[in-house]
């Protein structure tokens, strides 16, 4: 028996054993592979891991959509990780070149996927208050979110799972270090039924822009003097 004899509900089982890239290579054989590919009942669960990946067309982003994981464990997610005020013209250059990626990704996801489950952000440094926010409004039935090594979420994300985050019952801000104790603690009173872990996070030294650490250095000067 050919492959495209199968019925509907066989190809769709076998492309789920295939990654992104096979799927896209079967799809290009025959129309009726190209049908199973298009299929959004086969794309409910999408991992990437780097950038990069968003940017190609091996993936589909419908209603089916119920768990998504974009972990970037890269020696380049370092450099992402620099508060903006310490980076040289060649970390600014590398960030500018992917720096709205993965935020213009999941506005996508808010827009074409309103089903979504679960979603675990790791070493996105660029992904912001905002763009949590707005997913959380537009995905009602999310249930986890993790974000791990992402520097620009602070306590305002706190404040949108506290507003919008019904449905949540896993939150996990790992390495976040603009994530405060009060901002847990809000979280804590407000979704008591809420799973949070935070390791690290409000023990880490928070960003700070150069006149407030130039205060923070000069107060230290003086006590040591003292």
């Amino acid at each position: 028996m050919h492959i495209t004899q199968l019925n509907r509900e066989c190809l769709l089982h076998l492309f789920s054993f295939l990654d992104k890239n096979s799927r896209k290579s079967l799809a290009k054989t025959c129309h009726k592979l190209l049908e199973v590919f298009q299929d959004p009942l086969l794309w409910s669960l999408l991992n990437f891991h780097s950038p990069a990946e968003l940017k190609k067309d091996n993936f589909l982003l419908g209603p089916a959509l119920k768990y998504l994981s974009i972990c970037w464990y890269s020696e380049r997610v370092k450099v992402c990780n620099i508060e903006d005020w310490m980076k040289n013209n060649f970390q600014k250059d590398f960030c500018n070149r992917h720096e709205n990626t993965v935020s213009d990704f999941l506005l996508e996801v808010c827009n074409r996927c309103p089903n979504l489950l679960s979603l675990t952000l790791s070493g996105c440094g660029h992904v912001t208050d905002d763009c949590i926010l707005l997913l959380l409004k537009s995905c009602p039935n999310l249930k986890t979110l993790k974000l791990e090594n992402c520097v620009r979420i602070t306590d305002k994300t706190l404040e949108a799972v506290a507003l919008y985050g019904g449905s949540l019952q896993t939150l996990h801000v790992d390495f976040c270090r603009n994530i405060t104790q009060t901002g847990l603690e809000r979280v804590r009173e407000k979704r008591p039924s809420v799973m949070l872990r935070a390791e690290r996070s409000a023990n880490m030294i928070p960003d700070n822009k150069p006149e407030k650490q130039l205060m923070f250095e000069k107060a230290s000067r003086k006590l040591v003097q003292l």
